[in-house]
């Protein structure tokens, strides 16, 4: 069968993270959530997304199709029903449709022709940007019990403090020494040719992916996934960051959610938490306003490509888009548009010809090209978060 994932009317919300890549595609506990589909069907996937980037993502469509929304998480019971799907049949969750079984001729999908099949059981649904790290828990654990079923560890080295060992795993080539691992709150996953430092001491629920890197002396919390070829140092709790961020000094990061290729300077903090205790808004493209998350805990969202430098502050709740460009003392406001440079004394536009120089620097060092695939859908988010800038 021939499995695309859609985007699902939870994109908008999901911004700034889906401005680069599609809803499948957030990490969040140690996979994403197209690796998730793929493993428990046993088949590839492709996307049906925005279209500036269905060049990176595109979809590929067959007679017969089966679409999933990809802000459902799968587990054994969903994947199962899914792969059962059968002509003209959809699955829903109350309101809202998880897949359904169509051919290529449909242009649109009328339900009320379709045999409705209800599920009614629990899942990780992705819907709202701190959704990423709020329900990490949940989506390291799922993860954590399906990677593991029935495979042996790789042995604790000697010099590890631990707690709760049978809630450990480590795959090939991992490295560590002198460390604490306490997983009797939730399972730690040490990821393939990863390192663990000296002196870390790390708290379950964690997920350190392929490649993934914690520095001396760090200390870390759960529920945290620290994504492939990422670093972490300092104090991190609650927090997810995607490939390749680099958060590699002291300073703290709580309760957030740090894109692809962003670099946090030298002591960079974030507040997660309201000095009144109240509820923390964030900013939200759909109503370009700032809405209620239900959260007393919401730190940073910070899109793709984004910079701070050395002794940067972020407010509580504070949402940073792309390729954005922070230093200076103070704190930036708590909204900060794709493609700016600056931080609390003011911003001025980050032009894409500089913006592009360093992202082809950044990639190069990880042996990553910047394609022109990559440049169009910069300029493309470039010219969509004008409106958000101030010129």
């Amino acid at each position: 069968m021939n499995y695309i994932l859609f985007d699902g009317p939870a994109r908008n919300a999901l911004l700034p993270f889906t401005f680069t890549r599609p809803v499948a595609d957030i990490l969040i506990g140690i996979m994403t959530i197209r690796q998730k589909w793929e493993l428990r069907l046993g088949s590839t996937t492709t996307t049906l997304t925005e279209e500036y980037l269905s060049e990176k993502y595109p979809m590929v469509e067959l007679e017969e199709n089966v679409m999933i929304n990809a802000s459902f998480l799968p587990n054994a019971i969903l994947t199962e029903m899914v792969s059962n799907l059968e002509t003209n049949q959809a699955i829903f969750k109350g309101d809202e449709v998880i897949a359904f079984y169509t051919n290529d001729e449909q242009e649109e999908v009328d339900f009320d022709t379709y045999e409705i099949l209800e599920f009614e059981e629990d899942c990780i649904t992705v819907k709202n940007t701190w959704d990423i790290f709020s329900k990490n828990n949940l989506a390291i654990q799922e993860d954590f019990d399906y990677l593991t079923e029935d495979r042996k560890s790789q042995p604790i080295p000697k010099s590890v403090n631990v707690i709760a060992a049978e809630n450990i795993f480590i795959e090939d080539g991992a490295t560590l020494e002198f460390v604490t691992l306490n997983a009797s709150a939730g399972p730690i996953y040490i990821g393939k040719d990863s390192e663990i430092m000296e002196g870390s001491v790390i708290r379950g629920p964690f997920a350190l992916c392929e490649n993934a890197q914690v520095k001396m002396g760090s200390k870390v919390y759960g529920a945290t996934t620290v994504g492939p070829y990422s670093r972490i140092g300092g104090e991190v709790k609650n927090a997810v960051l995607f490939a390749h961020a680099n958060k590699g000094h002291e300073g703290y990061l709580g309760d957030s959610v740090i894109g692809e290729w962003c670099n946090l300077g030298a002591d960079t903090n974030n507040s997660n938490l309201k000095n009144n205790y109240e509820e923390v808004k964030l900013w939200s493209y759909e109503t370009e306003g700032f809405a209620k998350t239900g959260l007393q805990f919401c730190g940073l969202m910070m899109g793709d490509h984004s910079k701070c430098g050395i002794n940067t502050m972020f407010n509580t709740g504070t949402v940073v888009g792309v390729s954005a460009n922070i230093f200076g003392s103070g704190f930036p406001r708590n909204f900060v548009p794709s493609f700016s440079w600056g931080g609390a004394a003011g911003f001025t536009t980050y032009l894409t010809k500089k913006a592009f120089e360093t992202a082809r620097l950044v990639m190069s060092r990880r042996g990553i090209e910047f394609d022109e695939r990559e440049a169009a859908i910069l300029e493309h988010i470039f010219e969509e978060s004008k409106k958000w800038r101030k010129e």
